[in-house]
């Protein structure tokens, strides 16, 4: 009883009195659910003693678990995609793997007739359903003009996907060929509180009336099918009909919806017979049908093979957010470790007075989980005041309702993962002390240490590690932006091409160049930032029987390669000559893939129809920037009326030019809003996926180095009032403040240093995985890892002088007054 005494006359009084009653009532009581009560309030009370100590947890672990929720909040989104549909399990999306020489090509293009074949071809397919793509339309109503985005949909439509109408009825809502059902946002912002059914509207691009005929609610941001309205074939119309004849032209998507357990692969089947015996000379395509519980996450195919998707960045960031959160709890876990001589006295007289292991398990266990609850309340309140920002990086509309029981269950499994990793170390450890060692003050050793310096390095590592990977990524990503694309993207401007601009065009373009604001002009079949045809290659004198190419097309007009900034390396452009009609360019790529080695002059086949070569451009990257250009033809044709582009004159600024730009288009083409895309805007929109993890990345190893830094704080901190008497002794014989940082420094800094020759490979090695998957890439240099070691290593060096300057500069005196 003597030794528990002296241990707590070595305590504050204050500290030793407040202890003593816990200890004590704690002793003595056996009710389960006082125990309970106690346990909390003890650590409470433990927990307002070192005030310092809390905060410094509550910090690290509010950003650890806003990270988690923030994760929950955007993978519950990824993974419910499509989810809201009735006839999720049995939708399909029938696709074609079309094999080019040996280059496999995944495409989603089906011919208009195979949907309604199927229906009839396959007792196993309850509906089929073709579709367009998605494309613009011009709305008018009240002469107010509305550009609207939608597609055209086969009678099934309603029958397979799940739309919630608000008005109308999705048995007859797209029965007539003049109906038209829209969405509830582009109701209202047409026909404002006016009811909309039987309102008419009149499509600008076709001169035709439709009646709205439903309304429907917008679709949830998880749906793989976004629109502004939906309307239906008109089978009566002439091009309809001649295409429902066609079994060769592909440009069209085709769903089907099966019956339930229906066999998938006799379906594949079905479809591959069909297609075979309407188009005996399709034999380079495979087709299957793709599941919707596949389409946003595992959408991605490479050589004909599902290669993954979304999937990819779910689990990617669920990696990282763990980290964040791990990272968290390894400094609860050093923190309480480094108080441990302050609390093995506790201990000590707790076990002393009768206290077994599981009850002090308990009452570790009872700190985390406060410290844990506390933060995770700050974490609900972070989300809130963050999520907008959030959307906006994320681009989505995620929400954050409080009543759903997937929030609660996500925040009880958080609150037990982080609590009980958290406090497991650190309970497991103080619980073991020796009372009679303890008593003894014989505490110290390497035993002690070791463990706490291999979370400090495990730490540093992932730290590194998101610092040199948010790096490399953002190096790859400059790196394919400044590759050669081909063509000049500045001042570039692209509009969408009308019936009337077609018509004016002459006029409209002799008023821009005439302006000087403007100094070339030309139109195309599809904008210079994608590739809306693609084909089999043509024929050619000396062409090998067994070659099979796939290539790009696109028809344009003269001026061409002037208004693109298009390098010419051989012949000339179009120049307006009868002639060029049945003239095409080709680019390098082509050249290359074809193996011609004189091909100026050369004469190509499709089919009856024969061009001459007068020209090789340079390549020039439509699609992914990423992958190697295709072979490119390029064809004349004055009546591609797409996109008409615009070059902008030299030094003139946009914001000059487009009010002239827009009276002229107004002029000409007054049944249409006026509307542009830069093109350097549109090659934009190919890095977002990448500028995505860039931007993540980012954020969390941003986040990862500063609870590492708080952490290392926290450490240097008890470092110092650790060894605060040796200091002052150091000092007396002669030390130096440079002297004491640096002995104090020193410790901290071999643990970063160890955390850097760990680091450096892992890194390498899980980048260059990543970069794999990109032709174009760049190579990852040394002097990253050099940079980033520097780094972190002040960044270190910053926090433990900051902690320790304090102790270094104290007059001795003081730290020696009590010896």
């Amino acid at each position: 009883m003597s030794g528990i005494v002296q241990t707590l006359k070595d305590i504050p009084s204050s500290t030793g009195i407040s202890l003593l009653a816990d200890l004590l009532f704690a002793s003595n009581t056996t009710n389960p659910g006082v125990m309970i009560s106690n346990y909390i309030k003890t650590a409470w009370r433990s927990l307002l003693r070192s005030k310092g100590f809390a905060l410094t947890n509550i910090l690290g672990l509010t950003i650890g678990m806003t990270c988690a929720l923030f994760y929950l909040l955007w993978a519950r989104d990824e993974v419910n995609y499509d989810k809201f549909q009735v006839n999720y399990d049995q939708t399909y999306v029938v696709i074609a793997n079309r094999d080019f020489n040996n280059r496999v090509f995944t495409d989603y293009n089906m011919v208009l007739p195979l949907a309604a074949a199927l229906e009839k071809a396959s007792p196993q397919v309850k509906n089929a359903v073709v579709t367009t793509q998605d494309y613009d339309i011009t709305m008018r109503s009240n002469d107010i003009l509305f550009q609207k985005n939608g597609m055209t949909v086969s009678e099934h439509f309603f029958d397979m996907f799940s739309w919630k109408f608000i008005q109308g009825s999705a048995a007859t809502a797209i029965r007539d060929p003049s109906s038209i059902v829209l969405t509830e946002s582009t109701a209202k912002a047409i026909f404002g509180k006016k009811d909309p059914i039987n309102q008419t509207i009149r499509i600008v691009e076709e001169n035709r009336a439709l009646k709205v005929t439903g309304i429907v609610a917008d679709p949830p941001g998880n749906s793989s099918l976004r629109f502004d309205f939906v309307r239906p074939f008109n089978y009566s119309e002439e091009d309809t009909r001649r295409m429902m004849d066609n079994w060769s032209s592909s440009s069209w998507r085709v769903y089907v919806q099966t019956i339930p357990g229906a066999d998938i692969r006799q379906v594949d089947k079905t479809i591959n017979a069909v297609k075979k015996q309407h188009d005996p000379n399709d034999k380079i395509s495979t087709y299957f049908t793709f599941p919707m519980s596949r389409w946003r996450l595992y959408g991605e195919f490479k050589d004909g093979k599902n290669v993954g998707g979304m999937i990819e960045y779910v689990r990617l960031f669920a990696v990282i957010a763990v980290i964040i959160l791990l990272i968290a709890c390894v400094n609860f876990m050093n923190l309480s470790t480094a108080r441990s001589e302050q609390r093995s006295k506790e201990v000590g007289i707790r076990k002393a007075l009768g206290s077994g292991r599981i009850q002090l398990i308990f009452q570790f266990f009872s700190e985390s989980t406060i410290l844990v609850c506390f933060a995770f309340l700050l974490s609900i309140m972070l989300v809130l005041f963050l999520l907008p920002s959030f959307n906006t990086l994320v681009n989505k509309e995620l929400t954050f309702d409080i009543g759903q029981p997937y929030l609660w269950l996500g925040a009880l499994v958080i609150i037990l993962f982080t609590g009980i990793i958290a406090g497991s170390y650190p309970a497991l450890y103080l619980s073991a002390f020796n009372p009679v060692k303890v008593m003894k003050g014989v505490l110290s050793g390497r035993s002690t240490v070791l463990p706490r310096h291999v979370l400090v390095v495990g730490q540093f590592v992932i730290s590194i590690l998101l610092i040199s990977a948010t790096i490399i990524v953002y190096q790859q990503i400059q790196y394919v932006k400044n590759r050669d694309m081909g063509y000049k993207p500045d001042n570039l401007l692209m509009i969408p091409g009308t019936d009337d601009t077609e018509k004016n065009f002459n006029i409209i373009k002799d008023e821009l160049i005439r302006s000087r604001l403007v100094q070339a002009v030309t139109r195309s079949s599809s904008p210079i930032t994608q590739v809306w045809w693609k084909s089999g290659a043509p024929d050619w004198n000396g062409k090998p029987a067994d070659m099979s190419l796939i290539i790009s097309g696109i028809r344009t007009d003269v001026d061409f390669t002037k208004t693109m900034g298009i390098k010419l390396l051989e012949g000339h452009d179009f120049v307006g000559l009868p002639a060029d009609s049945s003239s095409v360019l080709l680019n390098r790529a082509a050249v290359e893939a074809m193996g011609l080695k004189n091909p100026i002059g050369m004469e190509m086949r499709f089919g009856d129809e024969k061009y001459n070569v007068i020209g090789i451009t340079e390549n020039i990257i439509m699609e992914s920037p990423y992958q190697p250009v295709d072979p490119m033809l390029t064809f004349y044709n004055p009546r591609a009326t797409g996109i008409i582009s615009l070059r902008l004159g030299e030094g003139i600024l946009p914001q000059k030019a487009l009010p002239f730009i827009e009276s002229v288009f107004k002029k000409y083409n007054p049944a249409y809003p006026f509307s542009y895309q830069f093109a350097d805007d549109e090659f934009g929109r190919k890095f977002l996926g990448e500028e995505l993890i860039s931007k993540i990345t980012n954020i969390f190893a941003g986040l990862a180095i500063f609870i590492c830094c708080i952490g290392l704080a926290g450490l240097a901190s008890f470092t110092v009032e650790k060894r605060f008497r040796e200091i002052g002794i150091r000092k007396v014989l002669g030390a130096t403040v440079n002297q004491v940082l640096l002995m104090i420094s020193a410790q901290f800094l071999r643990l970063v240093a160890i955390s850097f020759i760990l680091a450096v490979p892992l890194t390498w090695w899980l980048m260059q995985n990543w970069l794999e998957k990109y032709s174009y890439r760049v190579d990852i240099s040394a002097w990253t890892f050099f940079a980033v070691g520097v780094l972190v290593l002040l960044l270190a060096l910053l926090v433990v002088c900051l902690n320790a300057l304090r102790a270094a500069t104290t007059n001795p005196i003081k730290s020696l007054r009590t010896e």
